[in-house]
């Protein structure tokens, strides 16, 4: 029998495969008990060559089976079990950043639809109300595939509520959606982190205004911070951040990637960018129209509620390919 040392290895190992590994470990010194004995023995060698046969068998089998069960886990720690949403008020004052806030619960109120876990992890409220920026985490396994299209620009067009002279404004602000992932995709310096802790704003009681629980780390070299208080430990907030960083890194070298193999692309939905407009809501005519896919919805209402199933589900036929674009949406 020929297997892979240095894969066995990783299999005794690893949680997951550690009781196979020593029923192979077994199975294999039967194997070679069975072999000795068929070359010392002329007697037993027919007896002992059917054994072997079987034995070889049965260690193929786990080791097969034990191969599948770290490609597997391979596959699940890359998958994202979550993301980062983080919303941030553009063009247009106050009404932006109302906006910001019309958006971020347009999508908490879609993740309380399906029973996804969220939490906020940051948030820069403005003067007037709305959303300078925030981010939340919103966590379950089919978080990634029904978001990872609403980067981008998404511009308001309404009345807003200080206009006295009934004119509609047009202002804007923009979403990103970054993957989280149990295992990153790509590796950091330890070095290049710096990392801050305060008190955590907002409710919370005494631990909130006695103990530095709140986090912020710093990526160095691009400049990227990311702060986390939703949780009561600062342990359980340092490990929150540094998924988010992450996250961010790792969507970070994903733009640098797209930008260098972005004609090979194909059925893309737009850059994946935060600066690019990728949809308009429309209040005048209760109309919201994704620009890339060229389709409109009118359940305006609705959608900001979080009833956005539709527009996912649109997204997602047309970037595989069973949608084409510019019809328009009925209700």
């Amino acid at each position: 029998m020929e297997f892979s040392e240095d894969q066995l290895a990783l299999f005794r190992e690893n949680p997951k495969t550690q009781f196979l590994a020593r029923q192979f470990d077994e199975l294999t010194t039967r194997y070679n008990d069975a072999r000795a004995l068929g070359l010392s023995d002329p007697a037993m060698a027919e007896l002992a060559a059917d054994e072997v046969r079987d034995l070889e068998g049965q260690c193929t089998a786990l080791y097969d089976e034990m191969d599948r069960i770290i490609r597997e886990s391979k596959v699940e720690e890359e998958r994202p079990y979550g993301v980062v949403l983080e919303v941030r008020a553009g063009a247009g004052g106050d009404e932006a950043a109302l906006f910001a806030e019309d958006l971020a619960r347009m999508y908490l109120r879609f993740a309380e639809r399906h029973a996804w876990g969220y939490s906020i992890e940051h948030e820069s409220r403005a003067a007037s109300g709305g959303y300078k920026e925030a981010a939340f985490e919103i966590v379950g396994a089919a978080v990634y595939g029904a978001l990872r299209y609403e980067t981008g620009v998404h511009r308001v067009q309404r009345i807003p509520v200080t206009e006295k002279a009934g004119r509609i404004h047009t202002s804007t602000a923009s979403v990103a959606v970054l993957p989280m992932r149990r295992k990153p995709i790509i590796e950091v310096n330890p070095a290049d982190i710096e990392m801050e802790f305060s008190r955590a704003g907002g409710a919370g009681g005494q631990n909130v205004n006695k103990v530095e629980t709140a986090v912020r780390l710093v990526h160095k070299p691009t400049g990227i911070d990311v702060r986390s208080q939703s949780e009561r430990s600062q342990l359980k907030n340092r490990e929150k951040a540094m998924a988010i960083l992450m996250a961010k890194l790792e969507a970070l070298h994903d733009e640098e990637q797209a930008k260098q193999h972005a004609s090979e692309r194909k059925n893309q939905i737009g850059t994946g960018d935060r600066s690019e407009k990728i949809r308009t809501y429309n209040f005048p005519q209760s109309r919201i129209t994704d620009h890339r896919i060229k389709r409109s919805w009118h359940d305006l209402e609705g959608i900001l509620d979080g009833d956005i199933g539709d527009i996912v589900d649109a997204l997602q036929a047309f970037a595989e390919g069973r949608l084409e674009a510019g019809a328009e949406v009925a209700d």
